[in-house]
C-alpha cells in the first residue's frame, strides 16, 4: 500500500480530523499537506488535509475553504524556490525546517502584491505541518497610515501632559510647514502660532482641553509663505482617576483646498446670482419696451373694411424677450397695411430691431413706396446699422389692401407662407421671391397679388406658431391648416388669432399671428356694435 492511499485524508480519516481540531484553535497560519506523487514517486505538489481558520491564500480563501486544494493552487509561484525545497527536505529527512525571510509576489488580476514572510515546516507521520509568519504587517499598517495622512491631508499628534513630551506625525510637519529638527509644538505654544484674528477661539479651546478635558474641533489659520493657511484640530484628552487629563491625542487636518473649492464655488454662484439679476433686468426693459412698442388691441379691429384679429403670446421659458411684431394701419388713400416680422435672437437687440424695422416700414408705407421697395429699403438698413453690423437678420410677411377692388398686393422676405381660408378649405399661398432681411444686399422682393372674398380668412403668422424642434416645417404648417380650417368652420371667427395661438401647448418660440378676417356682411361703423371695433 503506498503512502499516497494510506495518507489520503478522506473525510473521516482520524489523523486528519484530529490535527483540525488542533489547528481550529491556533490564531497562526496553519496548514497540514499530503504529498501528492507521479507515476515516478516524486513529489509533484502537496494537498492541503487541514487549516487553520486565519490561513488564507492569493485568492482570499481561508480557513477550511483550503481543504481540498492544492499548494500550487493557491500559492501558484513558489513552484522550484527554495522554500519548495525545504518542504521536500522535511518530508523526506524528517527535520525541521525554518526559511529565512522571503518577500512572496503575489499576483491577483491586475493587483500584484509583495508581502514578507518566514516558513516553518516539519513532518507529521508522512504529511508536512506547516506555517506562514508573515513579518511586514507593522510597516505595511504604518504605509497605509502614511498614505492615508497624505491622501486627508491630515497628521497624528499625541502629547503627555505628564513628562510632558509630544509626538507628531511627518505630516503635521509638512502641514505646518515645520522642520522636523525644531521637534513638535507644545500645546500652550500652539495659539501663539495662529493668526491674530484666530487666538483667542484656539486659546480657550485649548484651555478647556487642558482643564476639562473634552474633546474639540476648532479651526484656525496659519501663515505659510505668503499666504493663510486654514487648518483644524481636533484633539481628546485622556484623564487620570482624578479626571486631571494627563494624555491629549488627536490630529490636524489641512482644509486649505476645501476651503479653497468652496470659496471659488461661492464666487461662481455670486456670479451667476449677478449674471441673473442682470439678464432678468434686461429681460423686463425689453418686455417692457416690447409692451410700449408693440401694444396688442384686447379686441377686435376694423380696418378698410377688414375684421382684423392680432395675438402676441410670449414663449414658455420666458427668460428672454423676442423680435416678433406686427403692424395693421390704415393708409392715407384708404388703402390698409398688415405687417407681421421676426427678428433673429432675443433680448434688447431683437427689440431694438424690431422697433426700427415696424417704424421704418410703417413711414416708407405711408409715404406711399410699393411694397417691394419697403422691403428693399428694410433690408438696406438692418446691412447698414449698427445691428446690421452684428449680423441682426429678419422675416417679413407684408400685405397691402385696396377695399375699392378688394385687392390683396403682398411680399415676403423669407417669411412663411400666408394661409387662405376660403369655402371650406385652407391652403398656403405660392411663394414669391424674397430674400431673408439683412442677409445679402442682392435679395429681391416680388410681389404677388391675391383677390380676396367674402368670408375669407387670411392668416399671417411668425414661425414659434408652427416650428418644431427637429420635426420638417412641413408637418408644423400642416398642422396650422387643419387647426385653422377645424376652428372656423365648428366656431366663431372672432378673436381667431387668439385661439390659433392657443393651439400651441409648448411654445418654445414667441408667436404672432395677425389674421385678415372678410365679413360676409358690411362691417358696422364706429357705431356699431359688432366684432370689429373701428379705431
Amino acid at each position: 500500500m503506498n503512502s499516497d492511499s494510506v495518507l489520503s485524508g478522506e473525510p473521516g480519516c482520524p489523523e486528519v480530523e484530529a490535527v483540525q481540531r488542533i489547528l481550529d484553535v491556533l490564531p497562526a497560519s496553519v496548514v497540514l499537506l499530503t504529498p501528492l506523487r507521479d507515476r515516478d514517486g516524486e513529489v509533484e505538489d502537496y494537498r492541503i488535509e487541514a487549516a487553520s481558520p486565519v490561513a488564507v491564500d492569493v485568492a482570499g480563501r481561508t480557513g477550511k475553504e483550503l481543504v481540498g486544494r492544492r499548494v500550487l493552487e493557491t500559492y501558484p509561484t513558489v513552484a522550484g524556490t527554495a522554500l519548495w525545497s525545504g518542504y521536500l527536505d522535511a518530508l523526506t529527512t524528517g527535520t525541521r525546517f525554518e526559511s529565512e525571510s522571503f518577500t512572496y509576489r503575489e499576483v491577483l488580476p491586475a493587483v500584484p502584491a509583495e508581502s514578507v514572510y518566514s516558513v516553518r515546516a516539519a513532518r507529521l507521520g508522512g504529511r508536512l505541518i506547516v506555517s506562514w509568519l508573515r513579518l511586514d504587517t507593522d510597516d505595511r499598517e504604518a504605509r497605509r497610515l502614511a498614505d492615508m495622512q497624505r491622501l486627508g491631508n491630515l497628521g497624528w499628534a499625541g502629547w503627555d501632559l505628564v513628562a510632558p513630551a509630544a509626538t507628531w506625525s511627518d505630516q503635521v510637519y509638512a502641514i505646518f510647514g515645520r522642520d522636523p529638527a525644531e521637534g513638535p509644538m507644545s500645546l500652550e505654544e500652539l495659539p501663539r502660532q495662529v493668526l491674530p484674528g484666530d487666538t483667542a477661539a484656539l486659546a480657550a479651546a485649548v484651555r478647556r482641553l487642558l482643564s476639562e478635558g473634552g474633546a474639540i474641533d476648532q479651526p484656525f489659520r496659519i501663515m505659510a509663505g505668503d499666504a493663510a493657511r486654514y487648518l483644524r484640530i481636533v484633539a481628546e484628552a485622556r484623564t487620570d482617576a482624578d479626571g486631571t487629563p494627563v494624555e491629549v491625542h488627536g490630529f490636524f487636518q489641512d482644509l486649505t483646498a476645501q476651503r479653497d473649492v468652496e470659496v471659488a464655488l461661492r464666487d461662481s454662484e455670486r456670479a451667476v446670482l449677478l449674471q441673473r439679476g442682470m439678464l432678468e433686468a434686461e429681460r423686463t426693459l425689453a418686455a417692457r419696451l416690447q409692451n410700449a412698442l408693440l401694444p396688442i388691441p384686447e379686441q377686435s379691429l376694423e380696418l378698410a373694411g377688414l375684421c382684423v384679429d392680432v395675438a402676441y403670446v410670449p414663449s414658455d421659458s420666458g427668460l428672454n424677450v423676442g423680435g416678433d411684431w406686427y403692424s395693421a394701419i390704415e393708409l392715407p388713400d384708404g388703402s390698409a397695411l398688415f405687417v407681421v416680422g421676426d427678428v433673429a435672437g432675443h433680448g434688447l437687440d431683437a427689440v431694438a430691431t424690431m422697433a426700427q424695422l415696424r417704424f421704418s416700414a410703417k413711414g416708407m408705407a405711408i409715404t406711399g413706396s410699393p411694397l417691394p421697395d419697403v422691403l428693399d429699403g428694410l433690408n438696406t438698413l438692418l446691412l447698414h446699422t449698427a445691428q446690421g453690423a452684428s449680423g441682426a437678420t429678419a422675416t417679413v410677411v407684408m400685405a397691402r389692401y385696396q377695399p375699392w377692388n378688394h385687392q390683396l398686393t403682398w411680399v415676403r422676405a423669407g417669411h412663411l407662407p400666408p394661409l387662405l381660408i376660403r369655402d371650406g378649405a385652407a391652403r398656403f399661398l405660392p411663394l414669391p421671391e424674397g430674400g431673408l432681411l439683412g442677409a445679402s444686399s442682392r435679395a429681391g422682393h416680388a410681389p404677388a397679388v391675391l383677390d380676396l372674398r367674402p368670408g375669407d380668412h387670411l392668416v399671417l403668422y411668425t414661425d414659434g406658431l408652427v416650428e418644431e424642434p427637429g420635426e420638417d416645417m412641413d408637418l408644423g404648417l400642416a398642422r396650422l391648416a387643419e387647426a385653422a380650417l377645424r376652428l372656423v368652420e365648428t366656431e366663431s371667427t372672432v378673436n381667431l388669432a387668439h385661439r390659433l395661438a392657443a393651439t400651441r401647448q409648448d411654445r418654445r418660440d414667441d408667436v404672432c399671428v395677425l389674421v385678415l378676417n372678410v365679413p360676409a356682411e358690411p362691417v358696422p361703423g364706429p357705431e356699431g356694435d359688432g366684432p370689429c371695433e373701428a379705431v
